[in-house]
């Protein structure tokens, strides 16, 4: 069955990537019907974390933005098993990169990169960004439980040359490029909920107490590399824009948390621009400050 099921996904792959893109954002559309209308996925996860991020909206506005969300998870989705096997040309008149000129001055001045972005409009729109740098770029992903999935998405992350990074092997894997020499941008999904008892650091995001990884922080200071934010837009269906904005080029001048503090507000500004970009299905706030803390005080 396993193997029917992989056969069947590659088949669906290969058509969605080869369909116009009426038809593939019809059947995003369907799938927005089956996600929103009948299994109604996470809805109540997603109502809930809008409603404690924006308590100043109306039942009404966060509704609008719930079937917004969902149309764009539904969009992203269809996407995303498309660019697994799309042609270069197509996916890249689906990404546009702004500013580039930005990494360039860093690159001369032998600066490697931490790259800080969230779960925002469609992340994986980054793939293509190797062919667009002289840097070598390391995506840091999580790999899938499904051994077929975890090869496709990697295979998907490595296609233009960027080198897909397990969590586990990050800090390693950053090390060797530095001392080898060797200028990177290293690419941290830096929105996810952290594990408990972590030592992670707290502040307000959204409107609520929030666990954030401390990770970005610690590599970029570990290796003095530039901090950059990420930001992808989406302009309209089936389109994206990338711009990069430099928040730290030395980060040890910068105070302790002073530079998770600064991607933290950089993309909680853009999610109440076009909150539904973020990925708000995730159970982002599952863990409370008073339970992590028992939980370190325990062991």
């Amino acid at each position: 069955m396993k193997r029917i099921g992989a056969y069947l996904y590659i088949a669906a792959s290969w058509l969605l990537a080869h369909s116009p893109k009426f038809i593939l954002y019809g059947i995003a559309d369907f799938i927005y019907f089956i996600l929103y209308k009948v299994l109604k996925y996470r809805k109540k996860v997603v109502i809930e974390n809008l409603t404690n991020s924006f308590p100043e909206k109306s039942k009404e506005e966060v509704l609008d933005i719930t079937r917004k969300f969902f149309h764009h998870l539904s969009e992203i989705f269809v996407e995303n098993i498309a660019i697994i096997r799309m042609s270069k040309k197509r996916f890249l008149s689906m990404v546009e990169f702004k500013n580039t000129e930005i990494l360039n001055v860093l690159y001369a001045k032998n600066k490697s990169i931490v790259g800080i972005i969230g779960h925002y409009a469609n992340w994986e729109m980054l793939t293509a960004f190797s062919l667009f740098t002289k840097y070598k770029v390391l995506s840091v992903y999580k790999p899938l439980t499904n051994k077929f999935f975890d090869l496709e998405f990697f295979k998907m992350r490595q296609r233009f040359g960027e080198l897909p990074v397990s969590m586990n092997d990050t800090f390693k894997t950053i090390l060797k490029f530095h001392r080898a020499n060797q200028l990177s941008i290293l690419g941290l999904i830096a929105d996810q909920r952290p594990p408990k008892g972590k030592g992670n650091y707290w502040t307000t995001f959204l409107n609520q107490e929030t666990a954030i990884f401390l990770g970005p922080e610690k590599i970029a200071k570990k290796i003095n590399a530039a901090v950059i934010y990420t930001h992808i837009d989406k302009i309209q269906r089936g389109k994206y824009q990338v711009e990069f904005t430099l928040l730290f080029e030395n980060p040890n001048d910068c105070a302790e948390y002073e530079i998770t503090e600064k991607h933290v507000r950089m993309l909680e500004d853009k999610i109440r621009q076009k909150p539904e970009l973020w990925l708000w299905s995730h159970k982002r706030w599952k863990y409370k400050r008073e339970a992590e803390d028992l939980n370190i005080q325990t062991n």
